[in-house]
């Protein structure tokens, strides 16, 4: 049912978002058509991910899961850094982090911990996965806030441009160690106990051609929606920050968020845990250094460098996401502790 919704939204959404700024209708309106458009592509992306993540495992899947979640965010962030909206690009970024470990995994523990009383994921991931996001948000991310402080932009630029060519190194070797040198070499017999045959909904080809069909759709509505956000801005009172944090942050990373939520409540905690965190780890260690390059080639540089509330907001929500999935375990009221963290952050973003 939720399904056939999704799909209405799409058919009727994209057609109004072509005619919409064809005959240039209201921003405020398209704001909202291109943002429910977005997320419809974004839940038949998820589907077309899940049926690949039956036929490829969970942890290639929970790959696939983020990549093209996150191919939406970096859609919307290109052309936001066409249009010099560096502010909206740092905002975004920060609110994917936020977003994805607060949020999605908070979601996630919280609604499967409903049904299940105790759910399990692989603690070796996890405790992987800890030290790469303090790797990625702590040191990555503080140490261009510190040293910028006593730089000029030039410097600042070529300080940003060198961490993300090592931060690109570092997850792609991440990656290698995951899928190749040490490919199931950490996992536990708990989470080999747990797999279950499944028929996927779409057939691998299928899957493919509807994934690379929705990314196209969703590039030109991504392009569209950049372009309403100073009316919507200025019309509702919200500020750069807040539009990044909040509003760019959820629409883009909207596939994952559905597809975590989905396999938790289908006690899939592995493929679960693996979109959150994975997509955060992607974001902060290719997608945000992917965009600094990026920024080389327009007429506004970006550098890596966030507000003070952006990297505090990001380094508690590693610390918490770490001492809470730490153990390998999850129940509601973890993911409840999480999406508190989650909605006192975004007061205080929307008050900035």
């Amino acid at each position: 049912m939720l399904n056939k919704f999704f799909l209405g939204v799409v058919f009727i959404g994209f057609p109004l978002s072509v005619i919409g700024s064809l005959f240039h209708f209201s921003n405020v309106l398209m704001f909202g058509v291109y943002c429910i458009t977005i997320i419809g592509l974004a839940s038949i992306m998820g589907r077309a991910t899940e049926s690949l993540t039956i036929v490829a495992g969970p942890r290639i899947g929970g790959l696939l899961n983020a990549t093209f979640g996150n191919a939406v965010e970096l859609i919307i962030s290109i052309f936001a850094l066409k249009a010099g909206l560096i502010g909206v690009v740092l905002a975004s970024l920060t609110g994917s982090v936020i977003g994805n470990l607060l949020l999605v995994g908070g979601l996630s523990f919280f609604i499967g911990g409903l049904k299940f009383k105790r759910q399990t994921f692989n603690v070796y991931d996890a405790r992987h996965n800890s030290g790469l996001l303090m790797f990625a948000v702590i040191v990555a991310f503080v140490i261009p806030e510190i040293f910028s402080q006593n730089m000029n932009e030039a410097k600042t630029i070529s300080l940003s441009v060198g961490i993300s060519i090592i931060m690109i190194t570092l997850y792609l070797a991440a990656l290698f160690f995951k899928l190749v040198t040490h490919r199931g070499v950490y996992q536990s017999k708990e989470t080999e106990e747990n797999i279950e045959e499944e028929i996927p909904e779409w057939t691998k080809t299928k899957a493919i051609i509807i994934l690379g069909i929705s990314t196209i759709a969703v590039a030109y509505t991504s392009e569209r929606l950049v372009h309403t956000f100073q009316a919507v801005g200025e019309k509702f009172g919200w500020t750069e920050l807040f539009i990044g944090v909040i509003i760019v942050a959820i629409v883009g990373n909207a596939a994952e968020h559905a597809s975590a939520v989905l396999m938790a409540y289908k006690d899939k905690m592995d493929v679960a845990v693996e979109i959150a965190v994975g997509s955060t780890l992607q974001i902060c260690m290719f997608v945000a250094p992917i965009l600094v390059i990026a920024s080389l080639f327009f007429q506004i540089n970006m550098p890596l460098v966030f507000t003070i509330p952006e990297v505090v907001a990001m380094v508690t929500s590693v610390l918490l996401t770490i001492v809470i999935a730490n153990d390998g375990e999850s129940n509601w009221f973890e993911g409840a502790t999480l999406l508190a963290a989650y909605l006192i952050m975004g007061i205080g973003f929307y008050l900035l």
